[in-house]
């Protein structure tokens, strides 16, 4: 590799995914300080990409979840040829996401095993789901230069995400949304946010009520509450408002950006598996994390400032949209009382943590 080696990432589509990708910037980094990389990504990544350090230029590659879009990648690998780009990493398994990196004329196209890319690839790797289960860890195995020989190689170390959020982008979240001038809504008053959408289906949504006892509890000790999501989550952000007056709607009105720097500025987060849970635990938001079909030990919150609710049931996980038994017994056995101690839990635990860091700087 050169001195300054240039490193073009395939990116994921989801937003979970997406933030989980961070662990790989920051393992290439500790790999090679001296290395650019850039992100080729959905458009709406861009304002996720630019809160990450590591990556220089995100580009957006304009084509939906699911869609083909051949003639936009072939468009895009051909405008990347000029870059000079040393190494492709491509994250998603399919051949269509590694055909940019192949027209471009990558010399070393990394990815997994997948659909028919023999060629478009050219440093191919076996996926070990054992070695490998958490997403994170494949996508922070491929930071390596060569594939780690022998079957007892342990896991990768991972550097959780970071997103970079200040306190000045945060008041200037609060302004555009009108939150400054909220009744109630000073700074210094805690905030509690809640995240319950999952786009990937009602098996990973804890039930509206069950929010909306929490956010009336929180609500009862003064503390504000916003409610986030996207446009497709407003039904359910609705529901909640209705049955917790005072809770503050802001699904479908932030930008990502705004969304980031508001997780920010909350002193705890409780949300389901989601693309916005991965998001606050990159913050450094304390967060109290809601599994129903999905395995806590795959995806979960890349933090220490955590807590996992998860009941492990028979039939758990089962990774299903919809519950297959009907029931959905996996969350609504999760009672509001059980997330209010373990968010309180947690937020005890955190105050803690920081009067001990103060106390050791203090000067003796």
């Amino acid at each position: 590799m050169t001195d300054r080696p240039a490193i073009l990432v395939i990116g994921p589509a989801w937003v979970g995914d997406m933030v989980m990708a961070q662990s790989l910037f920051r393992a290439l980094k500790a790999r090679h300080p001296e290395c650019v990389i850039d992100v080729l990504a959905p458009p709406w990544s861009l304002a996720l990409l630019e809160r990450m350090p590591e990556v220089r230029t995100p580009i957006a590659l304009d084509v939906a979840h699911g869609e083909a879009g051949l003639g936009k990648r072939w468009r895009m690998g051909r405008a990347l040829r000029t870059a000079d780009y040393t190494r492709a990493i491509v994250l998603p398994r399919s051949a269509k996401a590694a055909l940019p990196a192949w027209l471009a004329g990558i010399p070393k196209r990394t990815g997994y095993l997948g659909e028919y890319r023999y060629g478009l690839l050219n440093d191919i790797r076996p996926l070990d789901r054992n070695r490998l289960y958490r997403t994170v860890d494949r996508f922070v195995a491929l930071a390596d230069d060569v594939q780690p020989a022998g079957v007892d190689a342990p896991p990768p170390t991972v550097l959780a995400p970071q997103l970079e959020s200040s306190p000045a982008q945060q008041a200037a979240a609060r302004q555009a949304l009108g939150l400054a001038s909220a009744t109630g809504d000073d700074p210094d008053t805690p905030a509690l946010a809640l995240c319950p959408g999952a786009e990937y289906g009602p098996a990973k949504r804890w039930p509206p009520e069950y929010f909306a006892a929490v956010a009336r509890h929180y609500l009862e000790r003064d503390w504000r509450v916003w409610l986030f999501g996207s446009d497709k989550d407003r039904p359910i952000t609705r529901a909640i408002a209705e049955q917790a007056p005072g809770v503050i709607e802001l699904a479908g009105r932030t930008t990502l950006a705004q969304a980031i720097d508001l997780l920010a500025a909350s002193q705890v987060a409780i949300t389901n598996d989601s693309g916005l849970m991965h998001v606050a635990t990159a913050t450094g938001t304390p967060v109290v994390a809601l599994y129903g079909s999905s395995d806590p030990q795959y995806t979960p919150p890349l933090g220490d400032q955590t807590r996992i609710v998860y009941r492990g049931l028979e039939c758990s996980p089962c990774f299903a949209r919809e519950c297959p038994l009907g029931h959905l017994d996996c969350l609504r056995g999760i009672v509001p009382a059980q997330v209010i101690d373990a968010a309180d839990a947690l937020i005890a635990d955190v105050l803690i943590a920081d009067t001990a860091t103060q106390a050791n700087q203090e000067p003796r």
